[in-house]
């Protein structure tokens, strides 16, 4: 069996389609039936008296039905009426109103019947009125004189129309008058006033209602108010009353609460089911009176409450029973309240519950008619047979009525009928039509074949089978052609025949096949499923916050099934952007230029496709700097303060965080702001600090996360009056500038110091610590006074009190001021010189006293100067140096010294003005230090055996030279380090030979020089003795051959000549010639010695360009370290030794004391220098690879340069061989 399932409340998109299906089997028109109303008129039909009037009933059947009408329950015969017509193949009455007939006269109440052979269907009972929109009677309407605070209600009375009109109130200019918590108007059309105040003082108080039937609206003459206030009332009166009469008119009084409308304090309200609640409470009363509702025993239906005419009606909209109950509105204000409490009833009209539907039946089945109905009071319910009480209706043994049920046994054709099913109760009635129709009809497919169903994945497929047959046909599923039965809980099957596929995905696609079967035959259809991707948005648009004037853009960029055409809509706010150039939309982004305020909002990317539609939103936030506050405002004036208060201006979606309070003084600096004082953002008043005699005005400034505003417009000036200064000058100070005066100064007061006009000063002054009067002056437009004659440097009392025409400011504090300095009169006493080592000396003194200093103390300076080296006895320049020692200290350290010398010092005292006498010479002498390194150590004339050295003695010896010491060591060709040997050389001597030394063998040398005190700094060399000693032979060279390549060339000769030779091989392009020095050795034994070195630093030199292509350093001075004498901390680059070679130094020549590598590859393009003299013997000759071979041969170690020169001669070559 297939599953049949209803369809479930969940799939809420599916309803309304589902709900369609399944209602019931339409008939085909084809068939037999009886008639079906299709379309009628509403049951309360007002018309527009001005045009025909057309009052609709269709209906379908087979054979089509015929038409009838009633009129207030008797036939209407439309032929006996030449302005009444029926139109063809309709039931549809159309009378003429327009060419002479009177809506009126057709007033009533109108039902139509369609009937063929099969039944008679009958219509609604359909009441035709007219509508009405009469004039407003003639009156003549008083005029309203109020007292102030009294309440009023002005009436509209507007005249009863059909349907009830729309009222509003406007004046003579056709604006509505303004209504707020004071003023309203009430539902029945009514203006109401709390209370009147002057200004609702006016002549034009117009209703106007408005029919809309009509299109017509209606004016009631203009209602004059005149409002009297106390004030006026009392003048009036005085003016026609004696000086003997007393009158007084009171003054407008506070009222509590009362309640114009509605009356009293309980009411009622009946209301039916489905209909709006309106409720109101209007209330007099000053102050205006609030109004609050509550339900009595319940809460109020969230969601359905809704407040309206400043909270005066409630409003609950769809009503139940449920909101049955009493309503409470409660007016208040500050001296009382009032209470009213409606009791609401909701009563129900007729509702359906089951409503019947038609049946088709097959001969001898059975069959039901269901018609339930409820309401408040519960309905009636009675039954009609084609138009006819079925109580009186022709019999029908098939059919038996229970209560509020037909039932049907073994029908028959005859059996064929149109029910009606009557609910009524006094609120109004409902009419329902239901066919019996019986046929015997083999199944039909009502769906198109082959129809084309296309879904999204991940969301239901509903494949329609419409169906008819009688008896009922059976329905089966199928997928594919040869498909079996579907079945399982992934599929749905309604009654109407429709396959649901609540979750179709891709493999879902295909053909399916519906069956429909009775026991007349059966029929099946295809139809086809496609199942598309849905469509995405991967990236969304984002929320920004951009400034005015910025540039914004949203993404939206999509993933969609490639057989849809996805089209992108972008939305502002809901609805279309803005026809804006600054709108750019692209393909998958939209971009704003220029943003401005108006931009801000939700802007939305919405993508449909002919299956499915997905959106994603983002907000806009437009920042900017806050817009200035205005409507400043001075309350509150007092002598010394004011209350300043403003309206801040728009915020710019940034929240403002303070206000900036700024003032111009308009008496003294007109045109110059200051800063008053900021208070928080929240903050809008704020009580100013005034000063006396200033002409204030202030701005306020606002201030958000992006900036500043504009400053507002200025307030009102307020100029404070005069008084007597505040405060007195600062910074009062009294410093002599000679040795016979006194220099008061002070800082002025600012203007608005000043408290009032005629500022002035009055300067006081008398000697400390003598029992001496004040002296005083008054100056005025300055701030300094000099007082002359008085002694030099002695303590002064000082003061300055400022004063106006007003009067003086409060006793001024007193400051300690002196007069003029001069020059120290005495030389600090008992100088004493510790000396602590060879470069440090302390030195003492005694203080002078403090009478002789004549000024303030500053400190002490201690001159000090060398006179002469004790070991050289020449004299020089005399460079004195100076430290001062502040305070009143009484010695100090004298650093930097030099060792073994003689110097000198003396001490003074220093003021303020100058230094005093110096004291007497003071001899001291340093003891002697260590040297300073030998000024040069060059190494001369290498022999088999010995070398020469030579020496100059130290830049600065420090002392007397005791000896030099000479420490040196060989080295191996795998510079590993031999025994060191030490030698004393006398300090007299300047050179020294070396000898017994082994033959072509590398030394390195340490030399430092000696004092009795101890061993300088060394320096180090390092140099080669030679391997032979030949005598000198005359060489000859001939039949040299080339062979030239495309990269190389080889090159031959023979050689005549001493073994131990250099070849020169000068080569060049033509017009150009450039020499390459090759150093050949030809001994046997040497050679092989000298490829395995040159294969060992071959292997080196690719290891240190692979670290040099990324960028490293080569470490030679790695394995210089190994040199070094253990006793010997590592030298320097330039003194002799490796360091290391960085990138930036690859085309340097080398340094002193550095080795030529044994590789002598060298290629034409490298340089077109000469090769290195290495090497002899002959026949040397170019490999294919362009290198050069030959015998490695001892080069001689040339003599050490002065400074950075190179030991070997500074050639292109020699730097490129040494690869760095």
């Amino acid at each position: 069996m297939m599953k049949k399932k209803s369809i479930s409340a969940s799939k809420a998109s599916l309803v309304l389609f589902l709900c369609q299906m399944i209602s019931a089997l339409d008939v085909p028109l084809d068939l037999l039936q009886p008639p079906t109303i299709t379309q009628q008129s509403p049951k309360d039909y007002i018309v527009d008296p001005r045009e025909n009037i057309v009052i609709q009933c269709e209906a379908k059947g087979k054979p089509p039905p015929s038409f009838s009408w009633t009129r207030n329950g008797t036939h209407f015969d439309i032929d006996k009426d030449a302005q009444v017509t029926m139109k063809p193949n309709s039931g549809t009455l159309v009378i003429n109103i327009m060419n002479g007939g009177k809506a009126e006269a057709y007033e009533g109440v109108y039902q139509c019947t369609a009937r063929n052979e099969r039944g008679a269907a009958i219509s609604n009972n359909i009441v035709i009125r007219p509508s009405r929109s009469p004039l407003w009677t003639k009156e003549k309407l008083e005029p309203n004189h109020v007292r102030e605070g009294d309440s009023l209600v002005l009436h509209c009375r507007p005249p009863v129309g059909l349907p009830p009109p729309i009222i509003f109130w406007m004046d003579n200019a056709f604006q509505r008058l303004p209504q707020s918590e004071r003023v309203s108007q009430g539902l029945n059309g009514d203006l109401y006033f709390s209370n009147v105040q002057p200004e609702d003082t006016r002549e034009d108080y117009i209703c106007y209602a408005r029919f809309n039937h009509t299109q017509t609206i209606q004016q009631k003459q203009p209602i004059s108010v005149k409002v009297f206030s106390m004030d006026s009332l009392n003048d009036t009166i005085a003016a026609n009353l004696s000086d003997t009469d007393i009158y007084g008119a009171k003054p407008v009084t506070e009222r509590q609460p009362i309640l114009l409308t509605p009356t009293g304090s309980t009411s009622t309200k009946v209301e039916l089911r489905g209909n709006v609640l309106l409720l109101e409470c209007i209330a007099a009363g000053l102050p205006t009176p609030v109004i609050r509702w509550i339900k009595e025993g319940g809460e109020l239906p969230v969601n359905r409450t809704f407040f309206e005419n400043f909270k005066k009606t409630l409003k609950i909209i769809d009503v139940s029973e449920a909101d049955s109950g009493n309503y409470k509105c409660i007016a208040r204000n500050m001296l009382g309240s009032v209470h009213h409490v409606i009791s609401v009833t909701v009563k129900a009209a007729p509702y359906w519950i089951t409503a019947p539907r038609n049946l088709v039946l097959s001969p001898g089945e059975d069959g039901t008619l269901i018609c339930r109905a409820n309401g408040n009071p519960k309905p009636n319910i009675s039954w009609f047979a084609n138009g006819v009480p079925i109580a009186i209706a022709p019999e029908d043994p098939s059919r038996k009525v229970d209560g509020d049920t037909i039932i049907f046994s073994h029908v028959q054709e005859r059996s064929s009928a149109v029910y009606q099913c009557n609910a009524s109760n006094e609120y109004g009635y409902l009419l329902a039509n239901a066919f019996v129709n019986v046929l015997a009809e083999p199944p039909r497919v009502l769906t198109p074949a082959n129809k084309l169903y296309q879904v999204i994945a991940d969301s239901p497929a509903l494949l329609d089978c419409a169906y008819f047959g009688s008896p009922k046909p059976e329905i089966e599923w199928f997928k594919g052609v040869k498909g079996s039965i579907l079945r399982g809980n992934e599929y749905v099957f309604h009654d109407n025949g429709t396959l649901e596929i609540p979750v179709a995905q891709k493999d879902s696609t295909g053909t399916y096949t519906c069956v429909a079967r009775n026991e007349l035959g059966k029929v099946q259809n295809e139809v086809r499923l496609e199942v598309k991707d849905p469509t995405m948005i991967i990236k969304q648009p984002e929320y920004k916050v951009i400034q005015r004037y910025g540039q914004v853009s949203f993404e939206c960029i999509i993933r969609h099934d490639s057989t849809l055409l996805p089209t992108v809509i972008w939305l502002k706010d809901n609805d279309e952007l803005p026809d804006d150039e600054r709108f750019l939309v692209g393909k998958d982004n939209l971009t704003i230029m220029n943003v401005t305020d108006k931009d801000d909002g939700t802007y939305t990317c919405i993508v449909n496709t002919t299956l499915d539609s997905v959106s994603a939103s983002a907000v806009l936030t437009v920042v900017a700097r806050p817009n200035p506050p205005f409507d400043l405002e001075l309350t509150g004036q007092l002598e010394r303060s004011v209350e300043l208060s403003w309206i801040p201006g728009d915020e710019n979606n940034s929240p403002i965080r303070n206000f900036v309070i700024e003032y111009e003084d308009g008496l003294h600096e007109p045109g110059v702001w200051h800063y008053q004082t900021e208070v928080p953002g929240t903050q809008t008043t704020v009580q100013l600090k005034l000063s006396p005699y200033v002409n204030y005005s202030f701005r306020v400034i606002a201030v958000n996360e992006i900036g500043r505003s504009q400053p507002s417009e200025p307030s009102e000036q307020y100029l404070t009056k005069s008084a007597n200064p505040d405060e007195n000058p600062s910074n009062v100070q009294g410093i002599g500038s000679e040795p016979d005066n006194l220099v008061i100064t002070w800082e002025s007061l600012k203007g608005f110091q000043s408290n009032g006009p005629g500022l002035q000063y009055k300067v006081s002054w008398r000697q400390k610590d003598v029992d001496d009067e004040w002296t005083s002056v008054i100056v005025a437009n300055v701030s300094k006074y000099i007082v002359s004659g008085t002694p030099t440097f002695v303590p002064y009392e000082i003061k300055v009190q400022a004063l106006n025409d007003l009067g003086y400011a409060p006793e001024p504090s007193e400051v300690i001021g002196h007069s003029g300095e001069d020059l120290p009169m005495v030389a600090p006493g008992n100088v004493q010189v510790h000396v602590i080592n060879s470069t440090l000396a302390k030195v003492h003194w005694d203080p002078v006293p403090l009478k002789t200093v004549r000024g303030h103390l500053q400190g002490y300076k201690v001159y000090y100067w060398k006179v002469q080296s004790l070991s050289r006895r020449s004299r020089r320049h005399v460079e004195k140096k100076i430290l001062t020692f502040r305070g009143n200290k009484t010695f100090g350290m004298l650093p930097g010294l030099e060792p073994y010398s003689s110097y000198k010092l003396n001490v003074r005292v220093v003021n303020g003005k100058g230094e005093g006498p110096a004291s007497p010479d003071k001899v001291f002498k340093t003891p002697e230090g260590v040297p300073s390194s030998p000024s040069f150590l060059k190494i001369t004339n290498p022999t088999l055996d010995s070398l020469t050295l030579e020496w100059g003695s130290p830049t600065h010896p420090n002392g007397v030279l005791t000896s030099y010491i000479l420490k040196f060591q060989p080295i191996n060709n795998t510079h590993e380090l031999g025994p060191l040997v030490e030698i004393r050389i006398p300090a007299n001597e300047s050179s020294l030979i070396l000898k017994n030394l082994n033959y072509s063998t590398r030394y390195k040398f340490y030399f430092n020089a000696q004092t009795s005190v101890g061993s300088g700094s060394q320096i180090t060399e390092e140099a080669v003795t030679i391997m032979d000693e030949v005598q000198p032979l005359y060489p000859r060279i001939r039949n040299v051959t080339t062979a030239a390549a495309e990269t190389y060339a080889n090159i031959s000769w023979e050689y005549e000549g001493p073994d131990h030779a250099n070849f020169y091989v000068e080569y060049g392009v033509a017009g150009t010639m450039a020499s390459r020095q090759i150093d050949i050795a030809t001994q046997g034994w040497f050679i092989g010695l000298m490829c395995a070195v040159a294969l060992l630093i071959l292997i080196l030199l690719i290891v240190c360009f692979i670290r040099r292509n990324k960028g490293g350093k080569y470490p030679v001075k790695e394995k210089e370290d190994a040199h070094a004498d253990p006793e010997i901390q590592p030298m320097k680059e330039d003194d002799g030794t490796f360091g290391e070679y960085s990138d930036a130094e690859d085309h340097k020549p080398l340094k002193k004391g550095s080795r030529t590598p044994s590789d002598r590859t060298v290629k034409k393009e490298d340089s077109d220098d000469s090769l290195v003299d290495y090497g002899e013997g002959v026949n040397g000759q170019f490999n294919e690879d362009g290198s050069f071979i030959g015998q490695y041969s001892g080069k001689k170690e040339k003599e050490p340069a002065e400074g950075n020169e190179s030991s070997e001669a500074p050639s292109p070559v020699n730097a490129m061989n040494s690869f760095v």
